[in-house]
């Protein structure tokens, strides 16, 4: 590493993954040692190693590739990464490290949602990371990078297998996708937020314990993978907690219905439209087309959740008692 980078910092990527600042992964940078958080798809790496170049980093003085859980969008990429940067460990969640080691079923069950070519064009190839260099991090454990050292933190609602990352030296926590999508774009006239509630895990009461644990953590920011830096805070918080109790309607109601697991779906997801108008609406906030088509993977991937775990809660109260 350079003395130009000898410092501490943070850099912001943007993974670019379909639309620009929808996705990012960081590169946290402390003393001669560095870490990436998140690491999006295959087709990411390009941009994870120019951010190494402009940094005046290199590959070998990267120590961790940390992820905040094994969804695609998060961690599709890390054993390309991983075989990029000899010297790095790849930090995971205990329930997340096995997939990382075997991705078979990770592979198998988005290529069974997207079909073979599409999953090769959105994520390309993910390969085992060698299982000697996996850590697998339980809630509360440390790892120390140059002179800071940052703490995991175990956070259900979005998934079993998520961690966040508090990381007191820059005063802020990398927060996955427990702490909403909040994009830049959508921040014109104030701060506006959405829950993650994309398969397979959505526990609304989780959800909810996770967001006040988050911001008791007392960071000045917070970083989402979706998207960079935010600081209101309370703002964010109260918008989220509305999502989750929405959601948590919308998944009773689909409990109890008796409909499809299809007509479910279409019915959240109209649900869910509207409540993301009438919450622009109620900030003042314009959705135009562009806006529309940036939430567009959101209405499917979140209405989608709901629906699977309401389809699963069904089932599980139609099993005969043992």
């Amino acid at each position: 590493m350079s003395a130009r980078s000898s410092s501490r910092s943070l850099v912001t990527i943007d993974c670019d993954a379909q639309a620009p600042q929808t996705v990012a992964a960081y590169l946290r940078l402390e003393g001669d040692e560095a870490a990436f958080v998140e690491t999006n798809t295959q087709k990411t790496l390009p941009a994870l190693e120019a951010a190494l170049v402009r940094s005046g980093v290199a590959p070998e003085a990267v120590r961790w590739i940390v992820v905040t859980h094994v969804h695609l969008d998060h961690a599709g990429g890390a054993s390309a990464l991983l075989a990029r940067c000899p010297n790095a460990t790849l930090l995971a969640h205990p329930r997340a490290a096995r997939h990382l080691i075997d991705p078979s079923r990770l592979v198998a069950s988005a290529t069974g949602v997207y079909g073979a070519e599409k999953f090769a064009e959105l994520y390309g190839t993910i390969e085992p990371a060698p299982e000697g260099r996996v850590r697998a991090l339980a809630d509360g454990e440390t790892f120390a990078l140059g002179n800071a050292e940052l703490r995991v933190h175990h956070t259900r609602g979005h998934a079993n297998h998520h961690f966040v990352v508090a990381d007191p030296a820059m005063d802020t926590v990398y927060t996955g996708d427990s702490f909403g999508v909040v994009y830049p774009q959508l921040q014109r006239v104030g701060t506006y937020a959405l829950a993650s509630t994309s398969p397979t895990d959505f526990d609304p009461q989780a959800a909810h314990e996770t967001i006040d644990r988050i911001v008791a953590f007392g960071s000045r920011t917070l970083h989402p993978t979706h998207f960079g830096a935010i600081s209101d805070l309370p703002a964010t918080a109260a918008q989220l907690h509305e999502w989750i109790d929405a959601s948590a309607r919308w998944l009773d109601a689909a409990t109890e219905n008796g409909q499809s697991y299809d007509e479910n779906k279409r019915i959240i997801e109209r649900a869910m439209h509207g409540e993301m108008q009438r919450q622009a609406d109620r900030i003042g906030l314009a959705l135009g087309k562009e806006d529309w088509a940036l939430l567009a993977l959101d209405l499917d991937l979140n209405s989608q959740g709901i629906a699977f775990v309401a389809d699963r809660k069904r089932q599980e109260k139609a099993k005969p008692a043992s």
